[in-house]
């Protein structure tokens, strides 16, 4: 077990004028430098696509922005975090909120994608998906369609011992109900996780 300590943040703001601010994470003081450059990049890159989805998705002026960040987890060479954006348009129904999570495996020095956290031979897309629907019936959440399954590349991040699946709005609920968050224990993972990845780190009791 690594003995290292979290990594360290501080806040970015960026202003686009009244009312458009946007809050990112920077990591500082890593022992690694290049890593560092490429987990602010990564941050940087998705912080511009959210911009960028929201201005693209309505031709209308934007009235407000706010960009904000959550860490998620900080602990354990694992840094899990999210970042939303909420833009209202001019003569705007409501605003749009999108959220996109980024997970770094600082151990093995790489970002994360929901299939890196299990198994290469093991079925996690079918086991999740069963998880959710038991879960959507366990909480009697309004659906769109039919869930059938999550997607290969489905949003999540980690915090602590849970895996947090989660949706974007209207994806598969209507857009009162906010945003779909399915949390998983690791342990209910456990036979299928990749022992030496986040989630293996994240199991260890100790």
């Amino acid at each position: 077990m690594s003995t290292e300590l979290p990594v360290c943040i501080e806040p970015v703001k960026i202003s686009y004028g009244p009312n458009k601010t946007v809050l990112f994470p920077k990591v500082i003081g890593m022992h690694d430098h290049q890593f560092e450059r490429y987990i602010n990049q990564t941050v940087i890159n998705q912080t511009q696509q959210l911009i960028n989805e929201q201005i693209d998705n309505m031709p209308t002026t934007v009235v407000e922005m706010i960009g904000s960040y959550e860490i998620k987890n900080n602990q354990r060479q694992v840094l899990s975090l999210s970042l939303s954006n909420y833009t209202y348009h001019h003569q705007a129904a409501h605003g749009m909120t999108y959220i996109k999570s980024l997970t770094f495996d600082l151990q093995n020095r790489t970002r994360v994608e929901l299939k890196d956290l299990f198994r290469p031979d093991s079925d996690y897309i079918n086991r999740i998906s069963t998880l959710i629907r038991a879960q959507i019936q366990q909480r009697d959440i309004q659906l769109l369609d039919a869930f059938t399954s999550i997607e290969q590349n489905q949003d999540f991040y980690i915090a602590d011992k849970t895996l947090v699946i989660y949706f974007q709005l209207y994806e598969i609920t209507p857009y009162v109900f906010g945003f779909p968050m399915f949390p998983i224990s690791v342990y209910e993972l456990q036979d299928i996780i990749d022992e030496d990845g986040p989630l293996g780190r994240m199991a260890v009791n100790n």
